[in-house]
């Protein structure tokens, strides 16, 4: 019992004082005179470096009848480049010990590299080849547009719960801009044309719409010098329009109900719209959710579920209704989510469910969080910020940044910002947003099985 007692009185010491200072990234930050942005960061740490390629494009910028074809590129630029032959790429780097891969999200696509640091001409050769010269051939689009497709099948229309979030973004969202997913649909996927991919190459993929950062084992000097070699005579392109991304005024709260043939279990998600991640209020908000469900989107675009948590030890543990429960929020450069997702247990009802879910988020209305809950929230900050210790991690870091926020130093300052959130900025916050007016609750419930919930008020 002693012991309980000092670790509560340290949380609440931590809770009150000031937030501690996180250790800050060093970069340069340079423009070639074709528009490329490029960050450069030395850590000498181990011998090898990473180079991150965020181009700043994601499915925000696609328009209707052509959806999914930023995660398509994703694809495209691994079959080949003007003098890098298909299926060469990878091989390249994996012979010389390096790893590679490629990621798409709303806000902008994503090429990284890990290589030891005596590759650093091969990371900036290769990538900087793909960025010229993209190979675009009805024969590569074909193959990877089913590739695409089978991906789609996999991870979303042939598992349980797979449409559930695309369902529930077209419910959140308005604007066309997020309220189509990622992926894109079969149909999009098949009406596009080579034409379209080249144009959306030429659009997009231009170095005055891409950042390269490159963090490791490098001499900076050394480092700029290359990349204006491989980069600097890459033309630009005529900027692209920027989305569109404003949503209308939401006056009420919504439902849907989604049958699912491969669920065997209900599952009930509310949603609400929030601010960009970029705002006090969305940052308050990260806090929120982590203390409801273990999530908040500190390391990224969400978070899981915890142990300690108010939903976790209601849901969970007491009342033993759903075998799990998260809280997320999403990191976007426009509008936001803030996220519950609940799976029912057998005989359980999504009515028991969401009213206690209400409970708590009237409860956050209420009365302020805890210095104890608090000072787990600004514990997992600190943890968070540690994921940027590798080469690979900062580079993403700072890419993304660069591209999302046009603001690199926010892997400096984002984590002293969430720290600095206090429980009356949680408590506001929540009073604003959290409300049935920006509700939206979703029930996939195995086909033929239970309906969604009932209507309550808040």
């Amino acid at each position: 019992m002693k012991l309980l007692a000092l670790l509560a009185c340290a949380a609440g010491a931590i809770a009150q004082q000031a937030p501690s200072a996180i250790p800050k990234i060093k970069f340069t930050d340079t423009r070639l005179d074709n528009g490329l942005r490029v960050l450069i960061s030395e850590d000498h740490y181990a011998p090898v470096y990473a180079i991150a390629v965020a181009y700043k494009v994601g499915s925000k910028d696609e328009r209707p009848g052509r959806t999914g074809f930023a995660h398509l590129f994703e694809h495209m630029m691994f079959k080949g480049s003007e003098n890098v032959g298909m299926g060469e790429l990878d091989f390249l780097i994996f012979t010389n010990g390096g790893n590679s891969n490629g990621t798409t999200n709303t806000d902008r696509t994503s090429y990284f590299e890990v290589l030891p640091r005596n590759q650093l001409d091969l990371g900036l050769f290769l990538e900087a080849d793909r960025m010229r010269g993209l190979v675009i051939t009805r024969e590569n689009l074909e193959n990877q547009r089913q590739a695409v497709k089978e991906e789609r099948r996999l991870s979303g229309d042939n598992m349980a719960y797979g449409n559930t979030s695309e369902k529930l973004e077209e419910l959140v969202y308005d604007n066309f801009a997020y309220h189509h997913s990622v992926i894109g649909s079969m149909a999009d996927l098949d009406a596009a044309s080579v034409d379209d991919v080249k144009q959306f190459f030429k659009t997009y993929y231009a170095p005055n719409n891409a950042v390269v950062a490159l963090v490791g084992d490098l001499d900076t000097k050394d480092t700029l010098a290359k990349v204006k070699k491989y980069f600097g005579n890459i033309p630009r392109q005529t900027p692209p329009v920027p989305a569109d991304l404003t949503e209308p005024a939401r006056n009420g709260e919504r439902r849907g109900k989604l049958d699912d043939p491969l669920a065997r279990l209900t599952r009930i998600d509310l949603a609400w719209r929030i601010p960009p991640s970029d705002t006090p209020e969305a940052r308050a908000l990260m806090s929120a959710a982590q203390i409801l469900g273990g999530g908040g989107g500190f390391g990224g675009r969400g978070g899981g579920g915890g142990n300690n948590s108010r939903l976790y030890l209601k849901l969970v543990q007491e009342k033993e209704l759903v075998t799990n429960v998260s809280c997320n929020t999403d990191r976007r450069v426009g509008p936001g989510m803030f996220h519950i997702s609940a799976t029912l247990r057998p005989g359980k009802t999504p009515e028991e469910v969401e009213g206690l879910i209400g409970e708590e988020i009237a409860r956050l209305h209420a009365e302020p969080v805890t210095d104890k809950e608090l000072a787990r929230v600004r514990i997992n900050i600190r943890r968070g910020a540690e994921s940027r210790l590798t080469a690979l991690n900062r580079a993403q870091a700072l890419a993304d940044a660069a591209a999302v926020f046009n603001d690199p130093n926010k892997v400096n300052t984002d984590s002293d910002l969430q720290l600095a959130v206090t429980a009356a900025d949680i408590q506001r916050a929540a009073k604003a947003y959290l409300v049935t007016a920006n509700e939206v609750v979703l029930a996939t419930v195995p086909a033929g099985g239970a309906q969604s919930g009932g209507r309550r008020g808040r």
